[in-house]
């Protein structure tokens, strides 16, 4: 038998509106018929219809996650939701998911899909929407809304970005000082921002350091292990030289390890290799590797702070990207321009 609000009502001596507003948090309510209606319903067994109270209160103590599928195999992604759940429960609020799929029009509708319940705050980690049009779904929404990894034009203080470019240019300025000149690159995915900004770090560290960029050592990867294993094979195939290899992510990176050694290579002592993003598995692989550690958690810490000062009315300021740091391990050695070498 399905326990109702008039069920409630009645055992509580009260009208079914008194038990709404009790539910509702309305403080005109006595607290002498707020604690008997409690009681009514812990002895009822009552569980409230959390859309109805949505829908009546305009606030669900819930925040919205838009993540696109592609993610979802990954350690960043288990990264990515272990923070945002973990830094949502320390604010004392419950996180919805909602899957962006394969397009734009699929992460828009997963972002009317929260929306619709009544989420009081949602993030969007975009993969196909563009600046633009999250700028455009912003000042439509009276709902706060935060871009992760993407910056925003018109909007900035609605985003919390990483700083790639920036980590990618020290990257490379750090293989440069271990004597590596020759050094080739697999880009992430094709239309990734993240991706762009990590080769646009490669290619400005380079005019930086006066060294010619070769086209024929970038290549297209995927993001995946075995894009990352194409990619070194398709490296090797173009007869190139390069002493060091940068993956614009850890599981490329694991990846072209595997194409390295098949084809009799050594890393560090024939390629050193460097990569993005310190998933766990880096600092187990064999060897560890130099890899940039990419602050996900302070990122969502960051993301939820604004939400929290949007939601109480307080402006929010626009942040600066948050800097990586360069785990140094022992995929990286001395190349053959390292002084006095």
């Amino acid at each position: 038998m399905m326990i109702t609000m008039l069920d409630v009502a009645k055992k509580a001596g009260v009208s079914k509106a008194t038990v709404s507003r009790v539910l509702a948090g309305n403080n005109y309510v006595s607290k002498t018929t707020h604690e008997r209606v409690l009681k009514a319903i812990e002895e009822t067994g009552y569980r409230p219809n959390l859309l109805a109270r949505n829908l009546a209160t305009s606030k669900s103590q819930n925040i919205g996650l838009v993540v696109t599928n592609t993610l979802y195999n990954g350690p960043y992604f288990n990264e990515l939701l272990f923070q945002a759940a973990t830094v949502t429960e320390q604010h004392g609020r419950q996180l919805i998911l909602a899957d962006g799929k394969h397009d734009a029009r699929q992460e828009r509708q997963a972002i009317e899909f929260l929306l619709d319940l009544r989420c009081d705050a949602i993030i969007i980690y975009p993969r196909f929407l563009n600046a633009d049009e999250l700028d455009d779904i912003i000042e439509q929404t009276h709902r706060p809304i935060i871009v992760v990894n993407r910056l925003l034009k018109k909007h900035p203080a609605h985003c919390v970005i990483a700083a790639h470019q920036k980590n990618s240019v020290e990257a490379v300025n750090y293989l440069v000082a271990q004597g590596h000149r020759e050094i080739a690159f697999i880009h992430g995915a094709s239309g990734s921002p993240t991706g762009l900004s990590r080769f646009k770090g490669y290619r400005q560290a380079l005019r930086a350091h006066h060294i010619h960029l070769d086209e024929q050592r970038i290549v297209q990867g995927e993001w995946t292990l075995q894009s990352g294993f194409n990619a070194a094979q398709e490296l090797m195939a173009r007869g190139v030289s390069f002493t060091a290899l940068m993956a614009s992510n850890d599981d490329m990176a694991m990846g072209a390890a595997r194409a390295l050694y098949a084809a009799g290579k050594r890393i560090p002592q024939d390629v050193s290799l460097l990569s993005f993003d310190d998933i766990p598995m880096a600092s187990f692989f064999v060897p560890p590797l130099t890899t940039v550690h990419v602050p996900v958690g302070e990122m969502i810490r960051h993301t939820l702070e604004k939400l929290v000062l949007m939601l109480g009315g307080d402006s929010s300021e626009p942040l600066p990207a948050i800097a990586g740091r360069l785990m140094v391990r022992d995929s990286v050695a001395p190349g053959p321009w390292l002084a006095g070498r």
